[in-house]
């Protein structure tokens, strides 16, 4: 039997995007919009990027009846709904982001409250307008109720920018987390490192990029000195920083541009325990290096649910029984 609700879950999905019907065509030119070529491959388009092969209508992504039918299959008792990676829209006009954001954080507050037992919400957030993100963070979190707010890891401010702090303080003070997940690199911004063009290897390995500079910029830049209580989880076990760590603490002692705080032994260690880490790592062996540097107390699960690289079977490997109390704690709900 699959136990329902935030506070008797025992597997409590925290990374599982959604596409909502409602936003279609909310960002203007850029969209987005979905629908199937002449030989029926289903597509989803944002500005001039073009996801092919990937269903939305009638799918987990958008019609709550089959996500719902798909978590008990699962064995997902609560999920946390982000938005779509695509459907950041961080690099367009900011008044055309503030209108997506909006809509979007409408419709994610009407599906969650009509299944409150099995889903909460996280905000989109117009991140290449600071204030404007601050303001929309307010708004979704005390008039609509969502639980905080998914944002790419690259928009017009570096994430350790003092530009960003009145943000920062904003999820400090409402007491909700901030979740970072990347997006693919030219869809509505900067095309990126051509390498990544390649073999899907922008989602593949680009996305690992993104999550380790996330961690050490965030670390590295101070945020967490600045805002000490503010929580950030971070997707896929922070890409490559388990297996990075080491250099990264190396560099932190040695390097020039160091400050004095992280230059002490273990500092960087430490820093790396103050953020939150989904276990959607794919190898054990991944697993098992991301719990030597944070603990299992910071851990927890998701799965990228309906994506291409959630398995049949729901999950890889295992779901710990810490990891739905790390996620109540993390969304304020233990």
């Amino acid at each position: 039997m699959v136990m329902s609700g935030i506070a008797s879950a025992t597997v409590i999905d925290v990374h599982a995007h959604v596409r909502l019907n409602a936003t279609n065509g909310a960002a203007g030119r850029h969209g987005p919009e979905f629908g199937e070529d002449a030989d029926g491959s289903p597509w989803y388009r944002v500005g001039n990027y073009k996801l092919v092969g990937v269903r939305h209508k009638a799918s987990p992504f958008t019609d709550p009846a089959l996500r719902l039918a798909r978590m008990d299959k699962d064995g997902i008792g609560f999920q946390v709904l982000s938005p779509s990676p695509l459907t950041y829209f961080h690099h367009i006009d900011p008044a055309e982001a503030i209108a997506f954001c909006r809509k979007h954080n409408d419709a994610c507050a009407e599906l969650v409250r009509a299944y409150p037992d099995r889903l909460g919400g996280l905000a989109a957030l117009p991140m290449q307008d600071p204030i404007a993100a601050r303001d929309e963070l307010q708004r979704a979190v005390v008039e609509l109720g969502l639980w905080g707010a998914a944002t790419g890891t690259e928009f017009s401010n570096p994430l350790h920018s003092e530009a960003l702090d009145p943000l920062y303080r904003a999820f400090a003070e409402l007491d909700v987390p901030l979740f970072l997940h990347p997006a693919p690199s030219g869809i509505d911004g900067p095309p990126g490192d051509p390498n990544l063009k390649r073999f899907d290897l922008d989602v593949i390995i680009g996305f690992a990029a993104q999550e380790s500079i996330a961690v050490a910029t965030l670390i590295f830049g101070g945020v967490f000195d600045r805002h000490p209580d503010l929580d950030i989880w971070i997707s896929h076990g922070g890409g490559g920083t388990p297996m990075l760590a080491g250099r990264l603490a190396q560099a932190a002692r040695k390097r020039p541009w160091a400050s004095e705080a992280i230059r002490k032994d273990g500092a960087f260690e430490e820093a790396l325990t103050k953020l939150w880490y989904d276990a959607h790592v794919t190898d054990p062996s991944a697993l098992a290096l991301l719990r030597k540097w944070v603990g299992d107390d910071r851990i927890v699960y998701g799965t990228n649910f309906a994506g291409w690289d959630q398995p049949e079977e729901g999950a890889h490997g295992e779901i710990a029984p810490a990891w739905a109390g790390n996620a109540r704690r993390l969304l304020r709900k233990g």
